[in-house]
């Protein structure tokens, strides 16, 4: 028996699949009893009255039934405040780690298109030019012809390419990126390149085969070298292959099907079917560093990084106002500005965040995936309360 799990690397639950991925065996998915939430953790500057951010935590945990949330929150001078709330591990009861680690699903579409346009900074890669300039004859199916389709609606989700996640099959085991793709491109294109935007997976698999061909290098080596390692990062990675477990101090990740039923423990998954569009581990105030130092023009040209915040509107995908760059996200904030971010699902995991332009940071994850509406604004509510505070 196998447990479903649903569709990971939806950026944002909006997005509607429809189709549900059978993603854990039954010896892996440990079933939960009961669920304990436990107390609801004070910030680390601990005050007598919970803050407006501990408040919001504290919501997802006893209103949404989430096992544990996390947020770490920058200040526009750089000070770095953690929260959390729940329980860390339901079975042993211990405490959620502060800043742990978690499987953050679709940010790392950001990584990977950072690292591309860092290429097409150098001249490697031209962001109109086809997916045959490198990838010749590997994209051809129904409607689909590699030759129309540019790098830059790879980046956009405006190539049409049908998202190869909605049609994975049951096998728990290792996924190569060309198998992705292959699995992809069984379906007809959704609609022809560049006339609609539809968020898909197996762009960006695309975009990360092009890097690999381009430098010669795995892509995991590139992120790492062009952007963690250039960024501070310490506790980012990307999985090797066969690598399920999470390395530093994290949450259980946890996941429920139907709603009535146990929780059961994911947190071990072999994430290799999310690959470029979704296979990175991370931390909160990682992914603050992150997108801090992407904003401020330390990762990439000004001229590539006016490109990445050049956006399209994804509404859809990503609630009232938001709008898609090339793997960047902007949505408006209740205080007014733009935040820029991603967000990513992952089975286990969700995660919600951005940083401005005057230097505030915030990201904020649940331990497990978002199905109703209710939670969904609940975890968007607590981004826009830790960036607008």
């Amino acid at each position: 028996m196998r447990a479903r799990i649903r569709q990971g690397l939806r950026s944002s639950p909006r997005q509607q699949g429809g189709r549900r991925r059978r993603a854990v065996s039954a010896a892996a998915a440990v079933a939960i009893g009961a669920m304990t939430l436990g107390a609801l953790s004070a910030p680390q500057a601990s005050a007598a009255r919970p803050d407006a951010v501990q408040q919001a935590l504290n919501t997802l945990v006893r209103d949404d039934g989430m096992p544990a949330a996390l947020a770490s929150v920058q200040d526009r001078n750089g000070r770095t405040r953690t929260y959390t709330a729940g329980v860390g591990d339901l079975t042993t009861g211990s405490k959620v780690p502060r800043d742990g680690q978690v499987r953050i699903g679709s940010n790392t579409k950001a990584f990977t298109a950072v690292v591309v346009l860092q290429l097409v900074g150098e001249g490697k890669i031209g962001l109109d030019a086809s997916v045959d300039t490198y990838l010749p004859g590997l994209v051809r199916g129904e409607g689909i012809d590699g030759r129309r389709i540019t790098v830059r609606r790879l980046l956009q989700h405006t190539s049409g390419l049908p998202d190869y996640s909605d049609y994975l099959g049951d096998d728990v085991r290792y996924y190569a990126p060309h198998e992705l793709l292959a699995t992809a491109l069984q379906h007809p294109a959704d609609f022809a390149p560049g006339t609609s935007w539809k968020y898909s997976n197996t762009n960006y698999v695309l975009a990360g085969l092009i890097v690999q061909k381009v430098t010669g290098r795995p892509l995991a080596e590139e992120i790492d070298r062009r952007v963690v390692r250039p960024a501070g990062l310490r506790h980012t990675y990307f999985p090797a292959p066969g690598d399920a477990s999470i390395r530093e101090p994290h949450p259980h990740g946890y996941y429920r099907e139907p709603a009535d039923a146990p929780l059961r423990d994911i947190t071990e998954i072999d994430p290799s079917w999310g690959w470029a569009a979704g296979q990175m581990v991370s931390t909160g105030s990682d992914l603050d560093r992150f997108f801090s130092a992407l904003l401020a023009g330390h990762l990439l040209p000004a001229a590539q990084l006016a490109q990445m915040r050049s956006t399209v509107p994804a509404e859809a995908t990503f609630g009232p106002g938001a709008r898609y760059g090339l793997g960047l996200v902007s949505r408006p904030l209740p205080c007014g500005g733009l935040s820029w971010g991603h967000g990513g699902s992952f089975p286990g995991y969700e995660t919600r965040g951005g940083a401005t332009d005057d230097g505030r940071a915030a990201n904020v994850a649940v331990t497990m995936q978002l199905t109703d509406e209710a939670g969904r604004r609940n975890l968007e509510r607590a981004v826009d309360t830790a960036l607008c505070r």
